[in-house]
């Protein structure tokens, strides 16, 4: 039985919850929450004590775990807290707002041989699978160029909440569910970015709502160039996105569950994606996978490495937009390797 404590109890935070309810082999010891209702509410439904201080929960409790599902920028003292009690650490997404922090975590964790993981959902999703299956493999050829896009009713839904406020939530929609994008980019093309130029358009200031990337990646050795586009001002409060990947020979494309192949001199074939790819699915899954990597039993399917590289480009985005030059992600990377050692 693993032993988890939850740092934030709010409606991801419960998401979370019922869900590891449904894994079976976790007991939940105890929550931390500054809210005294979603304490309240965390200590009547799940028959464990709750604390307004994380720090105190660490102290008071002997865990194994801990599951954080807090705003952004709280991340990496909280994971960081989290490892040096020597617990093992699932990070809702994204894993932190600053390179070097993401470094410093990754290095922690290995110099600690403690699991680091982060909530990208969509490594458990069917249609993500078979996309990247389709991309590493040999259907379509060496993948050279990509281009992707999400939109969604984001900025209107999101006012007033921590999510627009840069101090919480590290920036906008990018940082938000423009990092689910992002993820899904590297992911599935197995690609390490290497340089990004951005053009943002701002609600506020530090709140991003449109962004439009040109990314280079690194791609066993090889160069694709991507074009990511992210609307956080669209027509409908879930998301919507597509990818399509062009290789030496044929193309692979995704959008609205519907999965297509071309291979060159070949007819194109299309697949539906019947599998539940409903959020408490994917949610149980990725929540299993960190359980059995506390265990021992499996290797975490999103480890901090990979969220380290999603912060990398993220930020480097941030920085091209500001300065309106191209940003070199990988030399970013470096430098904060060499702040961190």
């Amino acid at each position: 039985m693993v032993g988890m404590g939850i740092i934030g109890l709010g409606g991801l935070g419960h998401v979370i919850l019922d869900a590891y309810a449904d894994v079976g082999d976790v007991d939940i010891v105890a929550g931390a929450d500054v809210s005294p209702e979603a304490r309240d509410a965390f200590e009547t439904t799940y028959g464990a004590p709750a604390y307004d201080d994380y720090a105190t929960m660490l102290a008071e409790h002997d865990l194994d775990a801990a599951t954080i599902v807090t705003p952004h920028t709280l991340h990496y003292e909280q994971a960081m807290a989290c490892l040096d009690d020597g617990l093992d650490v699932l990070l809702e997404k994204p894993m932190v707002t600053d390179t070097e922090d993401a470094v410093d975590l990754v290095t922690t964790a290995d110099e600690r041989d403690r699991v680091l993981q982060v909530g990208y959902q969509r490594h458990f999703h069917p249609a993500f699978q078979e996309l990247r299956r389709v991309a590493r493999g040999d259907r379509i050829g060496d993948v050279h160029t990509v281009s992707c896009y999400l939109g969604q009713e984001w900025i209107d839904a999101q006012q007033g909440t921590w999510r627009t406020n840069p101090a919480l939530s590290g920036g906008g929609q990018l940082y938000d569910t423009g990092s689910h994008l992002l993820d899904a980019l590297l992911w599935t093309t197995g690609g390490t970015p290497t340089d990004v130029v951005a053009e943002m358009d701002y609600a506020t200031p530090g709140v991003d709502v449109n962004s439009a990337l040109a990314v280079t990646l690194d791609v066993d050795g090889r160069t694709v160039t991507a074009s990511v586009g992210v609307s956080g001002d669209g027509v409908e409060v879930s998301p919507t996105e597509g990818y399509a990947m062009w290789g030496t020979d044929g193309r692979v494309g995704y959008a609205e569950d519907y999965l297509t192949v071309t291979e060159t001199g070949r007819t194109t074939s299309g697949t539906t994606i019947t599998a539940d790819t409903e959020l408490g699915s994917l949610t149980h899954a990725k929540l299993r996978n960190f359980a059995d990597s506390v265990r021992g039993d499996a290797e975490p399917a999103v480890p901090g490495e990979h969220g380290l590289r999603v912060t990398a480009l993220t930020e480097a985005a941030y920085q091209a937009d500001e300065t309106g030059e191209r940003v070199d992600v990988a030399a970013t990377l470096d430098a904060a390797r060499e702040e961190v050692e």
